[in-house]
């Protein structure tokens, strides 16, 4: 049952509003003794020629309360409602039961295809840490819309293209050999890289020797090519390793090299809609009167950029996906580079401009500064995770030293708390990374949650009983309404997370429901009561571990029944 829109109903009937108006003004109040929803009068003051006060009072008198509400307080201008906490746990148990761990799912996206754009880091570059957020974010809303009977795509948009091949292919004709790049891969790249940079700060023609083998690319260049081939395969053989450790996959990998046959066509198109300007021998569009810098599309030597690989790969996922929504995750600092793109498609006449979006993040930065792969700053995401694991295999040889399949749960709660440190926060504060806290057992963290979901499980195998009548009566005390209310709230907070493209209401959904469990673990003895008191308190225990586990895998962690 949708409790606040059943009571919005209610509500909407007596003071003569819609049930969506009644809804939209329905609050839950800070304090529990002041009620479990709370309804606002002041809006009704204009309508009504009333006190708030006077409207709360004849509103009390007036409303026909469904069977759930065991009461209603008028406090000043708030009308408070007050649930049955049995009636309402039944409801709750019984939902969670029935629906198991599609518990908060919907249909509301069904015929819908959203197409999310994740992850996409440089090829001939280390998977770092910096390139965490991108990928769970993404590959969390991934789940939560296909949740919500959305048809999602998730598309890998690899840096497979650009001016930084021609910088690789000078560093390793100067510097490298073909022997060090087989023997170290991705490491040596990484180090031709930051020679590179590290020299052109002398010698500046470096820069020019770049731009004109990226030229030869984009030509055809044999050689040019062979060498970009090379060094996309063994970045591929290090990003798959690294996204297997994350259990992340896509539906497709097409990074900026797929839309190379595809962009003349799209710069053809904006020359005939006459949106193209000629400025210093390149090629922009102005959007001055939009206040925007002019988004450049070609180079003075016809080479194209970030933004015509943008366009290109937009028009081409309309034309191929038929989407409803279209959304990019980036960094915070890439905000205009998408507004102006964004602003082209709309210029070229394509009312689907309005459903591209721009998911912005904060930036990851370790305590001594901000991460560089052209300085070498990094910290590599498989040595990440590699570590992570290692030191939970530590806490679990201290703490749990006879846990069977340690490794397996290593690997799950390790990986997890990288994870859940990403995404509990809001996806635009920049992420200072930290191994104390996001290891911390005992904090707001993965493995907080992964622990309650364990101990719910061990309390279950404990008691051995298969389901048994319950009388959700006995479930009228404050802990054990507290923790149904957080499992009543799950729902809602799926669709609150795609809606907002915020992945950390999921991630504080699932804390406040392992919280409130653990206050009713403490608060409420199962396995040595009577039978009625037992199989109750159990129902509430099975429902828990039915949620965590749902919201962990919407995140796109595991959840270990055994830690």
């Amino acid at each position: 049952m949708d409790f606040q829109q059943e009571l919005a109903q209610a509500i909407a009937a007596a003071a003569s509003l819609s049930p969506q108006e009644a809804r939209q003004a329905l609050e839950v109040p800070p304090d529990s003794t002041m009620g479990d929803y709370a309804f606002p009068c002041f809006r009704l003051a204009k309508t009504w020629r009333k006190a708030p006060q006077m409207i709360a009072s004849e509103l009390a008198e007036k409303i026909a309360v469904p069977d759930f509400v065991q009461k209603v307080e008028v406090k000043g201008a708030y009308l408070n409602f007050f649930l049955d906490a049995g009636v309402f746990a039944r409801e709750v148990l019984e939902a969670v039961e029935q629906a198991g761990l599609q518990y908060g799912s919907s249909t509301e996206g069904a015929g819908k295809t959203i197409v999310i754009d994740y992850s996409s880091p440089n090829i001939a570059k280390p998977f770092h840490v910096g390139h965490l957020r991108s990928t769970v974010i993404g590959n969390a809303l991934y789940h939560i819309f296909q949740a919500l009977g959305y048809h999602a795509i998730g598309i890998n948009h690899l840096g497979d293209w650009g001016t930084q091949f021609g910088k690789l292919i000078v560093a390793y004709q100067k510097w490298g050999s073909k022997e060090a790049v087989e023997e170290k891969g991705i490491t040596e790249l990484m180090r031709l890289y930051v020679k590179f940079h590290e020299q052109a700060e002398q010698t500046p023609e470096l820069e020019d020797e770049a731009r004109a083998w990226f030229k030869k690319m984009q030509d055809g260049d044999e050689e040019a090519l062979t060498l970009w081939k090379w060094f996309y395969d063994i970045s591929m053989k290090e990003f798959e390793r690294v996204y297997g450790m994350l259990h992340v996959t896509f539906d497709h990998y097409t990074g900026e090299s797929f839309y190379n046959d595809k962009m003349d066509a799209v710069v053809q198109e904006l020359k005939d809609k006459g949106l193209l300007v000629e400025s210093n021998g390149a090629l922009i569009v102005d959007l001055s009167e939009d206040n925007m810098p002019p988004c450049l599309i070609l180079r003075s030597d016809g080479g194209t950029l970030y933004a015509t690989r943008d366009i290109t790969a937009a028009i081409y996922r309309k034309k191929t996906y038929h989407f409803d929504k279209c959304i990019y995750l980036t960094a915070l600092d890439q905000n205009l580079h998408f507004a102006q793109w964004f602003k082209v498609i709309e210029k070229m006449g394509y009312d689907w401009a309005k459903d591209l979006v721009h998911v912005p993040f904060g930036l990851v930065s370790l305590d001594s500064g901000k991460l560089s792969t052209r300085k070498g700053h990094v910290v590599l995401m498989e040595d990440l995770l590699h570590q992570s694991v290692e030191e939970t295999r530590k806490i679990i040889a201290e703490k749990n030293p006879d846990l069977p399949d340690k490794e397996t749960v290593a690997r799950q709660v390790g990986i997890g708390a990288v994870i859940f440190n990403d995404l509990y926060n809001s996806r635009v504060k920049d992420v200072v990374f930290s191994w104390e806290r996001m290891l911390n057992f005992e904090g707001e963290t993965g493995p907080y949650v992964q622990y309650t979901n364990a101990r719910a499980n061990s309390i279950l195998r404990k008691a051995g009983e298969t389901a048994q009548p319950v009388d959700y009566r006995l479930l009228s005390d404050a802990a054990s309404f507290d923790v149904c209310k957080a499992l009543a709230a799950f729902p809602e907070k799926v669709h609150e997370a795609a809606e907002k493209y915020e992945p950390s209401v999921v991630s504080r959904s699932l804390m406040d429901i392992a919280q409130k469990f653990n206050k009713f673990y403490h608060d409420n003895p199962i396995l040595n009561q009577s039978d009625e008191i037992k199989y109750a308190r159990l129902a509430v225990v099975r429902a828990v571990t039915v949620v965590l586990t749902r919201g962990l895998g919407l995140l796109g962690i595991e959840a270990p029944e055994q830690m």
